[in-house]
């Protein structure tokens, strides 16, 4: 049997691994990597150089390392491709979001104060789905329909059944071939527009409010936000916001007393139910209108209760490592060229990739770029995202902990302590590969405990 073939390889791979000389530098490798799944296998150097006499005072290069590479974590935020690497990006967006609502990372705890609302934005029906609706704690039938009738495919439009949280069927068409694929993908494609046309209704929106004009505004005002966009079983992003109102120099700088959080409410209100994005007609489509659809929760944020400050940072946090695999699609691009019928995913995602392959073919719809996005049913944009004064930035945070793995290394001797200034650094690296070997897989997952326990 194949699998037997492979399994062979991967345990002949480990006891080699096991029997290597070098074994314990390489399980050091792994542990300084996380548990990371695909570890990027970088090949080169770095020198320590006295500026002033050109003498080298250190080297280090890969070549004494275990296969002549050095491991390094991928740092992918999909916890699909990689859940430890994931599970940092996790942990750093949820101090960045929190820092924005209760301060620290540089901004002021008096940040508290500023009025501050947890937005979700969601996307309208493209037709009924199956879904799972409670109600006091009970779970209520799926789409009950009395003297339901037929639609034009000879399919009830009716369900009554309780689904389970886990069922297959969730989020899957009642009647596949009425429900509206192509708007679906439209929609995901232009959310990342929507949401700028959204943000820019809310900055007029509130400067009509105050009296001022927009340039006026933002002599006082500044809109500060932080999302993340999460995809629903049916296929389609929303996004989840935290939006904020500071004084003009930021979150360091109360707003003015005019701009309260009901007024940031009406804002949000209005900005949300008048935007919209207009896809022409093409290929015997119509022309359509897209905008946001009617569910609009607007809740303010609270130091206790149930919407806290720790609770919509872990939540932000959380779909900042998720993409669309919860639809059943694939986690990685599509080629147009590629059997549809063959891929393992579930019939409502591959309608929903024929769909982008379909209309991404139109040459006007080039600019959506549909057919690089298939994999991820049209949606192109950043899945978390921030205004520039939010709070502090992704960079900061890994910066920081760069600096103490850094000072850390030095205080226990492995790395050597040299003059900045005086020392001129000389680096030279490539790229040799990403991923660990099946056997080198299988020593990493059964040795897991004892490696990040710290064991040599």
């Amino acid at each position: 049997m194949p699998a037997s073939v492979v399994n062979a390889h991967a345990i002949r791979d480990a006891i080699t691994r096991l029997g290597d000389p070098n074994y314990s530098r390489w399980a050091a490798q792994i542990r300084r990597a996380g548990g990371c799944r695909q570890p990027i296998h970088l090949r080169g150097r770095v020198e320590h150089w006295d500026a002033a006499t050109g003498t080298l005072l250190h080297r280090y290069s890969t070549r004494t390392e275990p296969d002549g590479v050095l491991r390094v974590p991928c740092k992918s935020r999909r916890a699909s491709r990689c859940p430890s690497c994931a599970e940092t990006y996790r942990a750093d967006t949820f101090h960045l979001i929190r820092a924005g609502l209760v301060g620290g990372k540089g901004v002021p705890a008096s940040v508290t104060a500023h009025p501050c609302l947890f937005v979700t934005l969601t996307a309208p029906s493209f037709g009924p789905v199956h879904t799972r609706r409670e109600k006091n704690g009970k779970v209520l039938p799926c789409h009950p329909r009395r003297d339901a009738q037929k639609c034009p495919h000879g399919r009830v439009l009716s369900c009554t059944a309780r689904h389970g949280a886990d069922e297959d069927c969730l989020g899957e068409p009642l009647c596949p071939d009425c429900y509206d694929y192509t708007g679906s993908v439209l929609f995901n494609a232009v959310a990342p527009l929507l949401w700028k046309r959204f943000a820019d209704a809310l900055r007029r929106h509130l400067a009509k409010l105050g009296g001022l004009t927009l340039r006026e505004m933002r002599e006082q005002l500044v809109v500060s936000f932080a999302k993340v966009a999460e995809y629903q079983r049916r296929g389609v992003v929303h996004f989840h916001a935290v939006i904020r109102l500071d004084g003009s120099d930021g979150p360091v700088s109360a707003p003015p007393a005019w701009a309260t959080l009901d007024l940031l409410g009406q804002a949000v209100r209005h900005a949300a139910s008048v935007v919209t994005a207009k896809i022409p007609a093409v290929d015997g489509e119509p022309a359509r209108v897209l905008r946001w659809g009617d569910q609009l929760d607007v809740r303010p944020i609270t130091m206790d209760g149930e919407l806290t400050d720790q609770a919509v940072a872990g939540y932000i946090a959380k779909y900042a490592t998720k993409a669309a695999e919860c639809v059943g699609t694939l986690d990685r691009r599509i080629s147009p060229a590629e059997d549809l019928v063959a891929l393992p995913i579930r019939e409502h995602a591959r309608r929903l990739i024929a769909e982008c392959l379909r209309l991404g073919a139109l040459d006007e719809l080039a600019d959506l770029r549909l057919i690089q996005w298939a994999h991820m049913l049209g949606f192109r944009g950043h899945f978390s995202t921030r205004s520039r004064r939010y709070s502090t930035t992704l960079g900061q945070i890994r910066a920081e902990r760069q600096d103490h793995a850094r000072d850390e290394q030095i205080t226990t001797g492995r790395l050597p302590l040299f003059d900045e200034d005086t020392v001129l650094v000389v680096t030279h690296w490539e790229y040799a590969g990403k991923g660990l070997s099946p056997g080198d897989a299988l020593v990493a997952a059964l040795a897991a405990p004892w490696l990040w326990d710290g064991g040599q």
